[in-house]
């Protein structure tokens, strides 16, 4: 019987720490997303190393096909930016390793050299993969709310 207490005494605890790693990969994955809208609103430019170091493959909000983004791929520059993510929710796949976050994008943009957005309203989902300290993307689709409008970029700038 002692050995049986101990047994569930064990599994509790090991339960315990994997709700707590998830917990853990769920707030610095929506913190990450955060962090990154807010960069861009300040610096009217996307956030340089949030893409993994093995790429991005993307399906972007403005439709066409599915878009191979490196890791050094020149960063989108705006002429203003209000986007906000809301609603964030995190899948922990591997604690502290590999999550999927699901959300809502809204607001307006202007990027440098393309159209202007202003009802900017997308569902995106993004797998995230942490690699040297940051969480990281490694594939993206995002598409437009009903209403609401996409990008308007449709390739990578190389």
């Amino acid at each position: 019987m002692k050995k049986l207490v101990f047994i569930a005494i064990g599994f509790l605890a090991f339960a315990g720490t994997l709700a707590q790693a998830d917990a853990t990969t769920e707030n610095e994955v929506k913190n990450a997303i955060l962090e990154s809208n807010a960069y861009a609103k300040k610096h009217l430019k996307d956030q340089d190393d949030t893409v993994s170091k093995d790429g991005s493959l993307e399906f972007w909000s403005s439709g066409g096909f599915l878009q191979e983004v490196k890791a050094d791929t020149e960063l989108d520059e705006y002429e203003s930016i209000n986007i906000d993510a809301k609603h964030i929710h995190v899948i922990t796949l591997v604690p502290g390793q590999v999550a999927v976050a699901q959300y809502y994008s809204e607001g307006s943009m202007a990027p440098k050299g393309s159209s202007a957005v202003s009802n900017y309203r997308t569902r995106a989902t993004q797998v995230m993969v942490k690699e040297g300290g940051k969480w990281k993307v490694r594939a993206a689709h995002w598409s437009p709310i009903a209403g609401g409008s996409g990008t308007s970029q449709t390739a990578v700038n190389q």
